[in-house]
Protein backbone atom coordinates (compact mmCIF):
# COMPACT_ATOMS: atom_id res chain seq x y z
CA UNK A 1 0.00 0.00 0.00
CA UNK A 2 1.39 3.14 -1.29
CA UNK A 3 1.43 6.06 1.49
CA UNK A 4 2.25 9.66 0.64
CA UNK A 5 2.68 12.48 3.13
CA UNK A 6 2.38 16.50 2.06
CA UNK A 7 4.42 19.24 3.85
CA UNK A 8 5.40 22.78 3.61
CA UNK A 9 2.51 24.57 2.85
CA UNK A 10 1.56 27.95 5.13
CA UNK A 11 0.87 31.65 4.14
CA UNK A 12 2.70 33.77 2.31
CA UNK A 13 2.37 37.21 0.46
CA UNK A 14 2.20 37.23 -2.81
CA UNK A 15 5.24 37.31 -4.99
CA UNK A 16 6.76 34.76 -2.37
CA UNK A 17 7.96 31.35 -2.68
CA UNK A 18 7.09 28.01 -1.04
CA UNK A 19 8.51 24.48 -1.84
CA UNK A 20 5.98 21.92 -1.10
CA UNK A 21 7.25 17.92 -0.14
CA UNK A 22 5.50 14.51 -0.83
CA UNK A 23 6.89 11.71 1.08
CA UNK A 24 6.27 8.61 -0.80
CA UNK A 25 6.27 5.48 1.71
CA UNK A 26 7.30 2.31 -0.16
CA UNK A 27 5.18 0.28 -2.15
CA UNK A 28 5.89 1.57 -5.38
CA UNK A 29 8.35 1.84 -8.61
CA UNK A 30 9.28 5.17 -9.73
CA UNK A 31 10.39 4.23 -12.88
CA UNK A 32 6.97 2.97 -13.61
CA UNK A 33 4.70 5.39 -11.54
CA UNK A 34 3.68 9.00 -12.41
CA UNK A 35 3.72 11.55 -9.26
CA UNK A 36 1.83 15.16 -9.59
CA UNK A 37 0.60 17.55 -7.68
CA UNK A 38 -3.41 19.33 -7.66
CA UNK A 39 -4.89 21.27 -5.62
CA UNK A 40 -8.69 22.55 -5.09
CA UNK A 41 -9.62 26.05 -3.40
CA UNK A 42 -13.27 26.37 -1.39
CA UNK A 43 -16.21 25.73 -3.71
CA UNK A 44 -14.01 25.04 -6.70
CA UNK A 45 -13.40 21.61 -8.34
CA UNK A 46 -9.67 20.16 -8.32
CA UNK A 47 -7.34 20.74 -10.58
CA UNK A 48 -3.72 19.14 -11.96
CA UNK A 49 -1.24 21.42 -11.44
CA UNK A 50 2.44 19.53 -12.62
CA UNK A 51 3.06 15.74 -13.15
CA UNK A 52 5.78 13.80 -13.58
CA UNK A 53 5.81 10.60 -15.62
CA UNK A 54 7.78 7.46 -15.21
CA UNK A 55 10.50 8.82 -17.40
CA UNK A 56 10.69 11.77 -15.70
CA UNK A 57 9.03 14.05 -18.19
CA UNK A 58 7.03 16.88 -16.85
CA UNK A 59 4.08 19.34 -17.64
CA UNK A 60 2.32 22.04 -16.32
CA UNK A 61 -0.85 23.83 -16.03
CA UNK A 62 -0.97 26.75 -18.14
CA UNK A 63 -1.72 28.92 -14.91
CA UNK A 64 1.87 27.97 -13.29
CA UNK A 65 3.99 27.84 -16.43
CA UNK A 66 6.97 29.73 -15.28
CA UNK A 67 6.28 29.61 -11.90
CA UNK A 68 6.47 26.23 -10.01
CA UNK A 69 8.26 23.33 -10.64
CA UNK A 70 8.05 20.12 -10.21
CA UNK A 71 11.01 17.70 -9.61
CA UNK A 72 11.93 14.83 -7.41
CA UNK A 73 14.52 13.13 -5.03
CA UNK A 74 14.70 9.21 -6.10
CA UNK A 75 16.79 8.18 -3.31
CA UNK A 76 14.76 9.85 -0.63
CA UNK A 77 11.53 9.01 -2.40
CA UNK A 78 9.68 12.47 -2.39
CA UNK A 79 8.30 14.79 -4.68
CA UNK A 80 8.62 18.54 -4.44
CA UNK A 81 6.70 21.34 -5.80
CA UNK A 82 8.27 24.62 -5.79
CA UNK A 83 6.19 27.86 -6.24
CA UNK A 84 8.13 30.86 -7.16
CA UNK A 85 5.86 34.23 -7.69
CA UNK A 86 2.98 33.30 -5.65
CA UNK A 87 -0.34 34.86 -6.46
CA UNK A 88 -3.56 34.67 -4.52
CA UNK A 89 -5.39 32.46 -7.14
CA UNK A 90 -2.92 30.20 -5.84
CA UNK A 91 -4.72 29.68 -2.66
CA UNK A 92 -5.57 26.11 -2.15
CA UNK A 93 -5.29 22.65 -0.23
CA UNK A 94 -2.50 20.48 -2.28
CA UNK A 95 -2.44 17.06 -2.53
CA UNK A 96 0.24 15.00 -3.89
CA UNK A 97 -1.28 11.93 -6.01
CA UNK A 98 0.67 8.47 -7.64
CA UNK A 99 -0.39 6.43 -10.07
CA UNK A 100 1.55 2.76 -10.53
CA UNK A 101 1.75 1.13 -13.80
CA UNK A 102 2.26 4.33 -15.65
CA UNK A 103 4.60 6.07 -17.88
CA UNK A 104 2.57 9.10 -18.88
CA UNK A 105 -0.90 10.17 -18.29
CA UNK A 106 -3.72 13.43 -18.38
CA UNK A 107 -3.36 15.32 -15.80
CA UNK A 108 -7.05 14.33 -13.91
CA UNK A 109 -7.62 13.60 -10.57
CA UNK A 110 -9.41 10.44 -12.09
CA UNK A 111 -6.48 8.66 -13.50
CA UNK A 112 -4.50 8.87 -10.06
CA UNK A 113 -4.98 5.95 -7.66
CA UNK A 114 -3.04 7.14 -4.71
CA UNK A 115 -3.65 10.21 -2.83
CA UNK A 116 -1.96 12.63 0.39
CA UNK A 117 -4.00 14.34 3.01
CA UNK A 118 -3.20 17.80 1.46
CA UNK A 119 -1.06 20.77 2.51
CA UNK A 120 -2.61 24.11 2.90
CA UNK A 121 -1.33 27.31 0.98
CA UNK A 122 -2.66 30.62 1.37
CA UNK A 123 -1.43 33.71 -0.68
CA UNK A 124 -2.63 37.18 0.70
CA UNK A 125 -2.58 40.34 -1.87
Amino acid sequence: QVQLVESGGGSVQAGGSLRLSCGVASGYTRSTSCMAWFRQAPGKEREGVALVGGASSTTYADSVKGRFTISQDNAKNTLYLQMNSLKPEDTAMYYCALRTSCTWIPLYPANFNYWGQGTQVTVSS
